[in-house]
C-alpha cells in the first residue's frame, strides 16, 4: 500500500462549479511531487519547487480544499478482500443525473462516468466475490429508475493501474 495524490482537472460536482480553480506551474509541481510520493515532506517539496515549508502546506491545504486533489491510500484490492472488479456499461432512458447521482452513492462504484458512445454510463465496482457483485448488479444497478439495460465486464486480470499522469 502507498500514498499518491490524485490530481483531477474536471469540474467540481461537489460545490456545483461549472469550473476549475486555476493552477499554476508551482501548484502543478506540488501535485507532480505528491504523485511521485504521497508522504513526501512539506519541507523536501519546498526544494524541489522553490517554496518554504509553510507556503507548500498552505497550497497543499488550498489544492485539497478546492478538491483539486486528493491523497489517499491506494491498495491492490486483491490483497484488502476485494477479489472480483467490473467496469458495467449501463443504458439509461431519460435524465442520466439520477442514475449517477444513486451510482455515486453506493461504496461498491469506484468510478461513474458519464459516456458517448454505446453506453450511458460507465460504472467501475469492486467487491468481495462474484456473489457480491451479482446483487450489487442485479438487486441494486439494474432495479434503479432509468436503467434500461448494463453489460458487465468482468476483470480477469489487472495488468496496469497507475495514477503518475502528471499534470501534463
Amino acid at each position: 500500500m502507498h500514498s499518491e495524490a490524485v490530481a483531477s482537472r474536471s469540474t467540481d460536482s461537489r460545490t456545483g462549479t461549472g469550473s476549475s480553480p486555476t493552477i499554476d506551474a508551482v501548484s502543478l509541481a506540488i501535485i507532480e511531487q505528491l504523485q511521485e510520493d504521497g508522504r513526501r515532506p512539506y519541507a523536501a517539496i519546498g526544494k524541489a519547487v522553490g517554496l518554504s515549508e509553510a507556503a507548500v502546506r498552505q497550497r497543499v491545504q488550498k489544492l485539497l480544499d478546492q478538491g483539486v486533489m486528493q491523497i489517499v491510500a491506494v491498495t491492490d484490492p486483491l490483497t484488502v478482500g476485494f477479489r472480483r472488479q467490473a467496469m458495467v456499461g449501463i443504458n439509461v432512458e431519460g435524465d442520466l443525473d439520477p442514475v449517477a447521482e444513486a451510482l455515486t452513492g453506493m461504496a461498491e462504484c469506484e468510478y461513474v462516468v458519464m459516456t458517448a458512445g454505446s453506453f450511458d454510463l460507465m460504472v467501475e465496482i469492486v467487491c468481495e466475490d462474484d456473489d457480491h457483485l451479482l446483487d450489487v448488479i442485479n438487486k441494486r444497478i439494474r432495479t434503479l429508475p432509468g436503467v434500461r439495460s448494463t453489460e458487465s465486464f468482468v476483470y480477469l486480470k489487472l495488468k496496469k493501474q497507475t495514477y503518475m499522469w502528471g499534470t501534463r
